[in-house]
């Protein structure tokens, strides 16, 4: 098994290349999607609510704009998140390898990857990257303002420095046949190794969080 961290900064394409590798045969684990699994638990609820205040839980719900919001205003704030999310994102992951085939392709998409240092988690690395301006167009095509990409992408390292420490890195700003090309090729590397390579992950998963 090889297990893929696939990273990028926000609008630049990770979630499409995700889709395309899952396309090609790849086992593909979303973290967003995961993290709005967490968001409904009500032990999550609880400690957002003890942490963040009423302000950010409305029926026993979860306000995520609210959230989003209040955390991305406050460094400090986001990183409290994270910790409440990230531990038990990694446990859910763990969960799901456990019944995957032993030698499959794992992909999973990590957002804050390096800003967290979770790369030795990884057995690789691939980084999804466009300009930041293709990115801003990007997220005003789904109706995310130009101020809102813009508050995301300030929390994140810059993009220049995700590629040059990944082990792949795909470009995902001449269209989707070039970044489907790209996506093939390294399916087939991967997936190769993969059919003779013992996962790390296994080991690493219970490492920082």
């Amino acid at each position: 098994m090889i297990v893929v961290g696939l990273t990028g900064n926000y609008g630049m394409g990770k979630s499409t290349v995700s889709t395309m590798f899952r396309e090609l045969g790849a086992v593909t684990i979303d973290t967003d999607a995961l993290v709005g699994e967490l968001l409904n638990a009500p032990e999550v609820i609880d400690e957002i609510r003890d942490t963040f205040g009423e302000t950010v839980v409305r029926d026993n719900s979860v306000d995520r704009k609210m959230l989003a919001d209040t955390v991305f205003d406050s460094p400090s704030r986001r990183i409290s998140l994270e910790n409440i999310l990230h531990p038990r994102v990694f446990k859910k992951i763990e969960e799901r390898l456990s019944v995957v085939d032993k030698q499959a392709l794992v992909i999973i998409e990590v957002p804050l990857l390096y800003e967290r240092c979770y790369q030795n988690r990884f057995d690789k690395i691939i980084t999804v990257y466009t300009s930041e301006e293709t990115a801003l167009r990007n997220l005003s095509e789904k109706g995310i303002t130009e101020e809102a990409a813009l508050k995301r992408l300030k929390n994140q390292f810059p993009i220049a420095m995700k590629v040059s420490r990944a082990d792949y890195s795909i470009d995902n700003s001449s269209g989707l046949d070039d970044t489907r090309q790209q996506v093939r090729n390294i399916y087939l590397e991967l997936s190769a190794m993969a059919r003779g390579v013992s996962s790390g992950l296994s080991g690493n998963i219970h490492g920082n969080n």
